[in-house]
């Protein structure tokens, strides 16, 4: 049953309120904050904790006010692509061999997706203040867990809460930040941010998130426009951002054997295959053009062209293997296969491979660096 909508004029206003950064910062000294946050969360237990208390903010929008889909629906790639245009963004989930699109023009307005695939309950989520999406297993111990908004930020990220305990969880690294189930990690299943024309193309077989949520939403338009401008702000960020890089440049996020080094947009784009070392490890960047900004202009189909990034290990076999870009195909100088931005092999000697990614995704930079400000960045050194 599709939910009663409010007005057009009420949901502008509710975006504009959203994307417009009015945030409230609790200014509270800690033993009020526990007092305040306890009297909105009666059920949250606010003596385990990882965080303080300070550094979280009230966005304006309620609990729940960003409703997460709960009964997720799919459609066929054909039947989704009367609706979704070919560049347009979407978050790719595998479970056990099988492929699920997550339209980021629904999940702008979602956030999160209480899902199953092959049996495993999974959420999916998208926070666009961060650029970030991440695919996490919603199962803890004994205790399947069930995913909402709680309309609070920290660097300004997404935190969610779980049903069942009413713990906080940073949705951008998947860890319980307040509550009974603080300092515990959800495991993440590999998600990639790709456009709906290269998921068809590499998951044929793939089913797309369908517009039938229940809610009545404009979905196709962009509340956040131009908040992907390299000259924005990071929206309701309380502290000092890193100045090493622009807040709102794009950074590839790699980590390795414990270490996290970030890879800025306006550098890789220079590249697109880009052999590196991390952490003695030997990884390969892919970046090439893909998909349009979901955060660009009011109509996502009309927004600007955004590379889309990955980075995998380069040893493959026992052989630790370049790359290069010839005649616009991605080959590895040992063999000459040919190997697709998802890093796959689709010709050659290595046909089928596929490589090990080791990126977490594309984030803002102010984000990376604000959850983890020891990360090292990737300088050119292209002549």
């Amino acid at each position: 049953m599709i939910k009663a909508s409010p007005s057009i004029s009420s949901i502008g206003r509710g975006l504009c309120r959203f994307a417009a950064a009015l945030l409230v910062f609790v200014p509270l000294v800690v033993t009020a904050e526990v007092q305040e946050w306890r009297a909105l969360w009666p059920q949250t237990d606010f003596t385990s904790r990882t965080v303080n208390l300070k550094d979280i903010v009230a966005s304006g929008i309620p609990k729940d006010g960003v409703p997460a889909i709960n009964r997720p629906r799919f459609v066929s790639i054909h039947n989704a692509g009367k609706w979704l245009f070919p560049k347009e963004p979407v978050i790719a989930v595998v479970v056990k061999g099988v492929a699920r699109a997550y339209p980021i023009q629904i999940m702008i307005y979602h956030q999160v997706v209480n899902d199953r695939i092959k049996g495993e309950p999974v959420v999916v989520t998208f926070c666009p203040l961060c650029n970030s999406g991440y695919a996490y297993r919603r199962r803890l111990g004994d205790t399947k867990l069930k995913m909402g908004i709680t309309g609070l930020l920290r660097n300004s990220g997404l935190i969610m809460y779980d049903h069942q305990t009413k713990s906080w969880w940073q949705q951008f690294t998947g860890e319980s930040i307040v509550g009974k189930f603080a300092g515990r990690q959800l495991v993440s299943y590999p998600s990639h941010l790709i456009s709906f024309a290269d998921f068809s193309r590499h998951y044929p077989k793939g089913k797309v998130l369908s517009r039938d949520t229940g809610y009545r939403r404009q979905y196709g338009l962009n509340p956040f426009r131009g908040y992907d401008s390299i000259d924005s702000s990071p929206f309701k960020f309380k502290d000092e951002t890193d100045p090493r890089l622009p807040p709102m440049e794009r950074v590839l996020n790699i980590r390795v054997n414990g270490v996290t080094k970030l890879y800025p947009y306006s550098v890789i784009r220079e590249y697109i295959v880009l052999n590196d070392e991390v952490s003695k490890v030997p990884l390969v960047v892919f970046c090439k053009s893909n998909y349009v900004s979901p955060l660009d202009k009011t109509e996502i189909l009309r927004s600007s062209d955004v590379p889309a990034a990955f980075a995998y290990s380069r040893e493959v076999d026992g052989r630790q293997l370049s790359f290069e870009y010839v005649d616009g195909r991605i080959v590895d100088t040992q063999t000459g296969s040919v190997w697709t931005l998802l890093g796959k092999a689709v010709e050659g000697t290595f046909k089928g491979v596929q490589l090990r990614r080791v990126d977490i995704g594309v984030h803002f930079a102010f984000a990376a660096l604000a959850f983890k400000p020891e990360s090292e960045i990737y300088r050119s050194v292209k002549k």
